[in-house]
């Protein structure tokens, strides 16, 4: 199961490195990019409830293995996608069957581990899972920048092939018995939930070129508020719902999810927004791009064991707060130092960082589990990775707008002070704030005339621009943490065997009922 869902942690960070030569050889727009990265991660958010609820209808083994296929299959298709006028929608579009295949094989997998371990045991079980899956994470940088560098952009997908072989072959050998249940699934349910989610994360994603003070961006923020609003009521109607909304009824429970809202608000999106800030602000290479990202895994990865085993002895709530803290501290220090342009003197912010999140991931995910176990393992693994990849596209949609924003005012006012006129400088300023933050390319115009000639002057200056604008979203997603630890102060503790103990007993009261 760790090797098939490695693929799906892979693709998060993978297509990041790869990001300027896809954008200069597809001419994708501004903000194209960010929907390639965005459309996988929606599609995530989207489904991963409609997974969990397929695995437990149809048995998590058969759903991995479906999940597995139609992941790789989409692999290939985004590393063939042509140039031309079609190759945005193209890679876009199979971006998005990326994330449903693993929205389909991640909470069976997951169903899968659960389930071989009791409660006692399943943190630091599933604290190495995550822990050895963000390790493997940490090789989608270093083999995105080799391959990019080695061969081709279109490599960073077709590395799946591989994995998927391998990932299948083990399936196979595991032998996995699939346990299925009764009832059926809700379309109307799920249907609801995908365009409330694609709606709202669309609005946000659009605001650059709408604006904030657009009727269509808060159309569509409000609109798909409004669906998933109706998607509540709906769900409290139907006698196989796609989300059991009692699951919320546990305090424990809805403080996990909130905690993971607002940690993943920040953790996924790290990866675009700190590999674009290397290339751009410290003119590193892919791979030099790529290691600068291991310090953040190399946190992550410690603390994630370390957070597993405080879950098992004390309860999930200790490891929420000190992930809390100590990633509000390190993403506000490391948003200090983004501007010395020195990759070096970061590393330690960067994975102070990473070391919050990895006391929250694995903590958050299980006691949630532990104390919702009643409906099923595939169905609440659903809700919580719903959750966090719901969280990871609206904070890249809201973190790219606020990047992008910045860096216009702030080159803007950079070419005005080198002489540039307010108007040409306002349209060379939305040009490269486009193009920097859609791609990570940062590279001086080549042509001539007095625009190029200006701006190679100013390339230095601009570099500033971005790392100040970058600055703003560090201590957004500082922000974050802190939000986190408030709720993290509200979970009522306990340990995970005593979670589902209590669960256990909620079950039986139920059905004597």
């Amino acid at each position: 199961m760790m090797f098939a869902v490695a693929m799906t942690f892979i693709d998060q960070t993978i297509v990041s490195i790869a990001a300027p030569d896809i954008v200069r050889e597809l001419d994708l727009s501004a903000s194209g990019m960010q929907w390639v990265i965005n459309a996988y991660l929606l599609a995530l958010a989207a489904f991963f409830a409609v997974g969990g609820r397929l695995a437990d209808l149809y048995g998590p083994r058969r759903i991995v293995v479906i999940g597995t296929l139609v992941f790789v299959v989409s692999s290939v298709m985004c590393g063939c996608v042509p140039k031309g006028d079609a190759a945005q929608g193209w890679l876009i579009g199979f971006r998005a069957v990326q994330g449903l295949g693993a929205a389909l094989l991640f909470p069976a997998a997951l169903a899968v581990v659960v389930a071989v371990f009791p409660a006692e045991r399943r943190g630091r079980a599933l604290a190495l899972f995550f822990g050895l899956s963000g390790a493997l994470t940490a090789v989608g940088p270093l083999l995105g920048g080799w391959l990019t560098a080695a061969w081709t952009w279109r490599a960073v997908f077709w590395v799946n092939v591989p994995v998927a072989v391998v990932a299948l072959v083990l399936t196979a050998m595991a032998h996995i018995t699939d346990r299925r249940r009764t009832g059926t699934l809700d379309i109307v349910g799920a249907a609801l939930m995908a365009a409330g989610m694609g709606l709202s994360v669309l609005g946000f994603q659009q605001a650059y070129v709408w604006g904030w003070d657009s009727a269509a961006t808060w159309l569509c923020v409000a609109g798909g508020l409004a669906i998933l609003a109706v998607f509540v009521r709906y769900e409290r109607g139907v006698r196989d719902p796609l989300i059991d909304l009692r699951v919320f009824r546990d305090r424990g429970f809805t403080m996990d999810a909130a905690v993971l809202f607002f940690a993943m608000l920040a953790f996924v999106p790290l990866f675009f927004f700190a590999s674009v800030y290397a290339q751009v602000s410290l003119s590193a290479s892919p791979n030099q791009a790529a290691l600068f990202l291991l310090y953040v895994f190399a946190g992550f990865a410690i603390a994630s064991q370390w957070g597993g085993r405080i879950l098992d002895k004390r309860g999930a709530r200790p490891a929420l707060q000190m992930g809390a803290v100590v990633g509000c501290v390190g993403f506000a220090l490391w948003a200090g130092k983004l501007t010395d342009l020195s990759m070096h003197d970061q590393w330690p912010y960067a994975a102070l960082a990473g070391a919050g999140i990895g006391f929250i991931l694995a903590p958050a995910s299980t006691d949630a589990v532990n104390r919702a176990i009643g409906p099923s393992y595939g169905e609440v693994t659903g809700i919580t990775q719903t959750v966090r990849n719901y969280a990871a596209s609206v904070g890249m949609a809201v973190f790219g707008t606020l990047l992008t924003h910045v860096t216009r005012s702030n080159v803007t006012n950079t070419l005005e002070a080198h002489g540039m006129s307010a108007e040409q400088a306002r349209d060379t300023a939305h040009s490269l704030s486009g193009s920097i933050t859609g791609s990570g390319d940062a590279a001086p115009p080549t042509g001539t005339g007095p625009a190029a000639d200006q701006m190679r002057e100013v390339v230095s200056a601009v570099q500033r621009d971005f790392a100040e604008a970058n600055q703003w979203v560090f201590y957004g997603m500082a922000i974050a943490l802190g939000i986190a630890f408030l709720f993290a102060l509200l979970h009522p503790g306990g340990t995970a065997a005593a979670s589902s103990v209590e669960a256990q007993q909620e079950r039986t009261s139920a059905k004597s009922a």
